[in-house]
């Protein structure tokens, strides 16, 4: 079995880039994550190279809606006045770097981080749930 956080750990890898440039499996039989990346050496595994009968890949933030759609979210609560330049902002190309500036220039920058970390781990629990994922607990794993 794995933790909620070694999951966490992998969306997080997932996620740092671009869709599809970085992936992670859950071997469901062990709890083992495999982790790749388009921008490695080595050849990616085809799915039935692993050495694990049933697994489960571990999803991208846009596979849980947590882009623009959680960034307006947000705007809705924390930039009320500026809904408006949000919304232009992620009409262009380059939109996370200025969205992040506007919020440094707010002094809501650490706001944001610990917002989207939050609706993350509730998403990615959601996710677990819905693939019954059996988790375990983090105080086992550390004794």
């Amino acid at each position: 079995m794995t933790t909620f956080e070694e999951i966490h750990d992998a969306f997080f890898y997932v996620s740092s880039a671009d869709y599809g440039m970085n992936r992670a499996f859950l071997c469901l039989d062990n709890g083992e994550i495999i982790y790749r990346s388009e921008w490695d050496d080595q050849k990616e595994e085809d799915e039935d190279e692993f050495d694990c009968d049933h697994f489960i890949e571990i999803p991208h933030k846009n596979d849980l809606d947590l882009g623009q759609k959680l960034v307006i979210e947000f705007a809705e609560v924390h930039l009320q006045g500026d809904l408006d330049l949000v919304q232009r902002i992620f009409s262009r190309r380059g939109a996370y770097l200025r969205f992040k500036e506007l919020l440094d220039e707010r002094g809501l920058l650490h706001t944001w981080y610990d917002y989207e970390d939050i609706r993350e781990r509730e998403a990615l629990g959601e996710w677990v749930q819905d693939n019954e994922i059996e988790l375990e607990s983090q105080t086992a794993k550390s004794s």
